[in-house]
């Protein structure tokens, strides 16, 4: 009887061609190109001293002395505060603070004005009365929007009055770090402080600081 031969199968080679797939990713990624908001660069403002020399050394610091405080950012991450303008030969007027919610920040929130106001309190607390408007259940408020409002809080129009606002005079001496400068623009952010300057130390602040001891 003969042998019956064993069945063999043929092997085919699968083979999947993805060209297809080139055209529809292309299409997905311009598709979400398209369709999804780019992200905006976040930028700090800042509000640098004038170099035009037509001005004068008293026009370019126009502010009353209870609108103003000097922060002084020394070594071994210090910061040295005063309440309203520099007194040359007054040594006391320069106080010691800390960094913080305990220090800087609380010396910025509690100033009080010449008519009696913090202004610095009252534009956190519209600042934070906007925000809750904004992320409530049925906010439709745009960015420009809010932007818009934030922007006349911050220059002390509130509820459609205009409050005297804290101007802050930031003079990093030379002994002080990048980071204690970023911190002050920090406290800066977080208080909502619309107008703070970034200014030079001149040679009476220098003996300021050596009458006081500070390095």
């Amino acid at each position: 009887m003969a042998k019956k031969q064993a069945s063999k199968q043929k092997k085919k080679d699968t083979r999947v061609d993805f060209t297809p797939m080139v055209d529809m990713m292309m299409l997905l990624i311009t598709f979400f190109m398209l369709c999804t908001t780019l992200s905006k660069p976040q930028a700090m403002q800042l509000t640098m001293p004038s170099n035009d020399k037509n001005l004068d050394k008293e026009d370019k610091s126009v502010t009353k002395a209870s609108h103003t405080i000097t922060l002084y950012l020394g070594a071994n991450d210090k910061v040295y505060y005063i309440e309203g303008l520099p007194q040359y030969d007054k040594p006391d007027c320069v106080k010691e603070t800390s960094w913080g919610a305990d220090g800087l920040r609380k010396v910025l929130i509690n100033h009080t004005t010449e008519e009696g106001i913090n202004p610095v309190a009252r534009v956190m607390a519209a600042k934070k009365k906007l925000d809750e408007k904004r992320a409530a259940y049925n906010s439709n408020m745009s960015d420009e929007e809010y932007q818009k409002q934030l922007a006349e809080i911050r220059n002390g129009v509130i509820d459609g009055e205009k409050i005297p606002t804290l101007t802050v005079i930031i003079k990093p001496l030379d002994t002080s770090s990048y980071k204690n400068l970023v911190d002050a623009l920090d406290e800066m952010l977080i208080c909502s402080i619309g107008k703070y300057v970034i200014d030079k130390v001149n040679p009476d602040d220098l003996k300021l600081m050596q009458l006081r001891g500070v390095k």
